[in-house]
């Protein structure tokens, strides 16, 4: 099929845009910077989805994770997500969308403005899936929790800040780029049916309550 990844460059999205070339996939990436990935199945579109967006026709997969944490999150977490899915994803070809959202968006627990530009990916998400339905698509977000990429280096190599996350995380561990390119192709490419959710995922940090009571 032929699929156009946002933020391809790095982390999530590169990760993402390998694993639908190894499984035999075309696939379209758009970003800022210069391309990681290089392959004859891929084809690199380097632009920032908040000016002009080029002309790809036909996508019938569109993954929607170019994303930044506090820096002009809104515009481009949110603003440009939507511009990006109104442009390529209401179209006949289309399959699935998936929008890479944040465990962030539900617990409102980042910065601000991160934190609302993930909520509105979540009412959105239900916004475009019930627009895209008419085409027997699917559209979903991804919301992870920690996830091992460049932008989260700041804590993972803080000793004093990774234990404190992992005391807030059941599961003792973050995911992979790898693991979470897994679940968007499992979202996009096998399901057919489970349509206007958001996924968490995020080895069950979001679901600590920290209940404290006398032993």
């Amino acid at each position: 099929m032929k699929v156009l990844i946002t933020g391809t460059s790095q982390g999530i999205g590169k990760a993402t845009a390998e694993l639908f070339i190894e499984k035999g996939h075309k696939v379209v990436g758009i970003d800022r910077q210069e391309a990681a990935v290089v392959n004859e199945n891929y084809t690199h579109l380097q632009c920032d989805v908040r000016g002009e967006l080029p002309e790809v026709s036909d996508v019938e997969i569109l993954i929607n994770n170019a994303g930044t944490q506090n820096e002009d999150d809104i515009e481009i977490n949110l603003k440009a997500l939507i511009r990006v899915t109104e442009k390529y994803a209401m179209q006949k070809s289309i399959k699935s969308v998936l929008s890479v959202g944040s465990a962030s968006g539900h617990t409102g627990s980042e910065f601000p403005e991160y934190c609302a530009s993930k909520g509105g990916v979540i009412a959105y998400t239900k916004n475009v899936a019930l627009r895209v339905a008419q085409f027997g698509a699917t559209c979903n977000s991804l919301d992870p929790g920690g996830v091992f990429t460049p932008l989260n280096d700041c804590v993972v190599n803080d000793p004093a800040l990774w234990q404190d996350i992992m005391d807030q995380t059941p599961l003792k561990r973050w995911a992979t780029s790898e693991e979470i390119a897994s679940w968007a192709y499992f979202l996009t490419v096998e399901n057919r049916f489970c349509t206007g959710q958001s996924i968490v995922v995020d080895g069950g940090e979001s679901i600590n309550s920290k209940f404290v009571w006398p032993e």
